[in-house]
Parts: C-alpha cells; structure tokens; sequence
C-alpha cells in the first residue's frame, strides 16, 4: 500500500481527498495535516511514502513546508496540490525538491496517477508544465525577472502584491518588520521598481496574483 500523508488547511478538501484515495486499491490516506508545521511533526513520528502537499497554509506555506520535510526525511516524496497554476509556482517548487505538481482543479484518475508515479520514485509533470520547463531551462530562453528572486522574496512580494502591509507580512512569516522591509528593498532592487504600487502593477501584468 502506498501510505499518503494529506496537508492541507482546509478539512472539506482533506476528506474529499481521503474519499478519492479509499476508492483505489493500493492507496491509502494515512494521515492527515492540516498546516506544515503539523505535518513535519506527523513525519517525525511515522513513515509516509508521499505526502500530498497544499501551497497556501496559514503559518509556514509549502515551500518553507517542503524544505523543512526534505531536511527531515531527504527521500519523502511530495506532490504538490495547489489551487495556485503551475506559472506561479511550480518550478520554485520542483526545484525545492517536490516529485511533483498538480492543481486542484486536476482529474481524479490524474491525481492517482501522479500519486502512483511519484510512489515508484518517478515524477510528475502536466504536458503544459514539461514545456514551461523546457522554456525555463532553455539556454536561449528569456526568463521573467522576478525569477531571480529567493524563494522568500518572491514569497515577501506577492504578499506586498496582494495588498499586505510589512507588519501583517512580519507577523504571517513570524519575521521581523525590519527583516520584511530589506526584503522590499532588495525586491525592489532586483526588479528595478520603485515602490509598492509598482509591485503591484508588475504581480498582476505577471500573473502572479
């Protein structure tokens, strides 16, 4: 049986998502979490052949989630499932170490395909994500700027993007306000924009909000 470990912050997705994996034969959801720091301490205490991971979560989100899980068992398979579409997202979390990604707007035949493949130490991609990976990592390729962002400030700058203030971004990231604003100063740098109103107008044009 393939032992899934289900993180997301949302319960009605976390029993839709155990009653999709009970209706196989060799899948079961073993576990459930609903936040990332929860389900590294789910980790610590049992073995999980993949965990099945959510982006947005209140508290640590999934790529500080998938970093941290990589540090506790460095073979843990993750697919990420996520409402956010794979241009957001998906390479920073391929290159975090994720086997795969999937949104939640995904077939459930895909998801336990996806779940399979990962299980047989494959991974997992959408035909429509292999080719933005073939773009990404094209020599000849013209990448978006903001792709030159850590992942904590591209993190910090669709916060800004989304209308957060240094203190409400300070207090989610449990960092501290002085540590968010050199995060804004070095986003802005990067991007050669000049205040907050331009991460905006730079995020939408984007499509990273």
């Amino acid at each position: 049986m393939i032992e899934v470990l289900i993180v997301d912050d949302h319960q009605l997705m976390r029993q839709g998502l155990r009653q999709i994996l009970e209706d196989t034969d060799d899948i079961v959801a073993a576990d459930e979490a609903q936040d990332g720091q929860q389900a590294i301490e789910k980790v610590r205490a049992r073995h999980f052949d993949l965990v099945l991971l959510d982006v947005a979560m209140p508290g640590m989100d999934g790529l500080d989630a998938i970093h941290m899980l990589r540090q506790e068992q460095p073979d843990l398979s993750v697919l990420v499932l996520t409402m956010y579409p794979e241009e957001q997202y998906a390479v920073r979390f391929l290159k975090a170490g994720a086997a795969g990604y999937l949104t939640k707007d995904s077939a459930s035949e895909e998801l336990i395909t996806a779940i399979r493949k990962i299980a047989q130490g494959g991974r997992y991609v959408t035909i429509s994500l292999a080719e933005k990976l073939v773009q990404y990592l094209g020599v000849d390729s013209s990448r978006p700027a903001h792709e030159v962002l850590s992942d904590r400030e591209y993190q910090v700058m669709r916060m800004i993007a989304s209308g957060q203030t240094n203190s409400e971004i300070a207090a989610e990231l449990s960092l501290s306000v002085k540590t968010v604003s050199t995060y804004r100063t070095r986003i802005l740098t990067k991007l050669g924009l000049r205040n907050n109103a331009e991460i905006m107008q730079y995020a939408v044009r984007e499509g990273l909000v």
